[in-house]
């Protein structure tokens, strides 16, 4: 007999004889009819769990007797009808349908030490046990969802004609121009070359390291992001997307931080901010719209026990307009509530800084009330590939760029973008101001010198949109194995 998922049983009609595999969750007993034990199975296809009522009469009811949480089971017996509602599995003797049984695949060793209890744990302590958290409710949950929503990202974009485009993890530039970034060689670190002067038999100890012998013959590094890359199929398939891991190494241990994370990428050929800013706010409405629709179980999961009020907060942002606002402006309003004192912050507000979460919290939490599009940032806090504005756009008091951050209730900022830099001179320009190695973006500066258009686009960062989704307050329980300063230990 072949065997169906929990999540097709509870819809399996009455008097259907079923095989299910799953683990464990609870087990209760009862000396009623000779015996009885209530077996809750849970095989991670759904939240929910189905109970299996177990007879005494059943040839090894007394390994079933002796089942603890997460042990695994094979279970055959008949669909009825719980008293309460729902549906359960029958498993007895005599009239539960030919085959039936329950048979024990897996036991726990030490069921006393086992750590994963059915009871409540902390965050922090599942996050040390990260290989065997996902089967609680809270990250069994959030595996789900994270599926759905990588599945709803492939779909809107498919759906709508871009393209799927693999960029490297290793690249030899670094996309933006921070230099934190993780090195990747094959090197000897015990035995470095050096760059020896023309003529020299030796290299001075501290020479600069000589990449030469190196495995791709130069300094490479893990990506921080995928989008220089993207941009050249971009600019000859119009439509394109890319969407990995990407790595940062910056040594932040905060909620919203870290080393190893995913991000989606899209570019669009013949479009401007606008058009980006357009893109973005269909995109978010799709995720949400997908996530209340495919995981309505998993989501009042989280809605009851992680953010009271979370459905009507998602509701609300698919229900309105998002608000956009020149960084000029909001530059305003933020000064504005700090004189009257209707907001006080850690971090000051100046024209020319980048805005913190609680700047962005506040703008869409409460004095917009629903999401904010921030446009046209000063040059300065942004990234040498984001095209330069007409001097004054906005009332700027500086120089700006076409730069867009989407801000959202409960996480700030949840994607940045912008049109990039299409003019070769302004990029060159940019380029040497930031003391870039200019030679190093050769292959990017075609992109300029053959065809160039008007192009846009933007990361969104997996991890916080599933933050942003779910309620989940730190960054490290929406990822199934963290990466953190410190923490590579799974």
């Amino acid at each position: 007999m072949s065997w169906i998922s929990v999540k097709q049983a509870a819809k399996a009609a009455p008097g259907t004889t079923v095989t299910l595999k799953g683990w464990v969750r609870t087990r209760r007993d009862s000396k009623a009819d000779g015996g009885l034990s209530f077996i809750a199975l849970h095989d991670g296809t759904c939240f929910d769990t189905i109970q299996i009522v177990a007879k005494g009469d059943i040839a090894n009811y007394a390994d079933v007797a002796k089942l603890t949480t997460h042990c695994a089971i094979e279970a055959t017996g008949k669909i009825v009808q719980n008293p309460k509602g729902g549906n359960e599995v029958l498993v007895d003797g005599a009239g539960a349908g030919e085959g039936a049984g329950i048979k024990v695949v897996g036991l726990v060793d030490d069921p006393d030490k086992y750590p994963i209890q059915p009871k409540p744990h902390s965050f922090e302590f599942l996050r040390e046990l990260a290989h065997l958290r996902v089967r609680t409710n809270t990250f069994g949950a959030v595996a789900r969802v994270r599926h759905s929503l990588s599945m709803a990202m492939h779909r809107f974009f498919d759906e709508r004609g871009f393209f799927y485009v693999h960029t490297p993890i290793v690249t030899g530039s670094d996309c933006e121009g921070a230099g934190n970034m993780f090195r990747v060689s094959t090197l000897d670190f015990a035995n470095m070359p050096r760059v020896k002067p023309e003529g020299a038999k030796t290299a001075a100890p501290d020479a600069p390291i000589d990449y030469a012998p190196d495995f791709f013959g130069k300094e490479t590094h893990l990506t921080v992001s995928g989008q220089l890359n993207v941009e050249t199929y971009c600019c000859a398939l119009s439509k394109v997307y890319t969407f990995g891991p990407t790595f940062r190494a910056e040594n932040s241990n905060t909620s919203r931080h870290l080393a190893e994370f995913w991000m989606v990428e899209p570019e669009i050929a013949f479009a401007n901010l606008q058009d980006d800013a357009k893109l973005a706010e269909d995109f978010i409405k799709y995720l949400i719209q997908t996530m209340l629709n495919d995981r309505a179980d998993d989501m009042k999961f989280f809605d009851e026990r992680i953010e009271k009020g979370l459905l009507v907060r998602l509701k609300e942002v698919l229900d309105k307009p998002f608000r956009h606002l020149p960084y000029t402006d909001g530059i305003k309003i933020l000064k504005e509530a700090i004189a009257s004192g209707k907001a006080k912050f850690e971090y000051p507000v100046e024209w020319g800084k980048d805005l913190q979460s609680e700047h962005e919290r506040y703008l869409t939490e409460q004095h917009f009330k629903q999401p904010v599009v921030l446009m046209n940032y000063p040059k300065q806090i942004k990234a040498f590939y984001m095209r330069e504005n007409d001097p004054g756009t906005d009332g700027a008091p500086g120089p700006t760029v076409a730069a867009m951050d989407v801000l959202v209730p409960q996480v700030g900022e949840i994607i940045g973008g912008s049109q990039r830099e299409e003019r070769l001179d302004k990029l060159d320009a940019r380029i040497n101001e930031m003391g870039l190695p200019i030679k190093e973006y050769w292959w990017y500066r075609d992109l300029r010198r053959y065809g160039t258009v008007p192009h846009a686009g933007f990361g969104l960062g997996f991890e916080r949109a599933m933050m942003f989704l779910t309620g989940m307050q730190n960054v490290r329980d929406v990822i199934p194995f963290p990466r953190a300063p410190k923490q590579c230990e799974f």
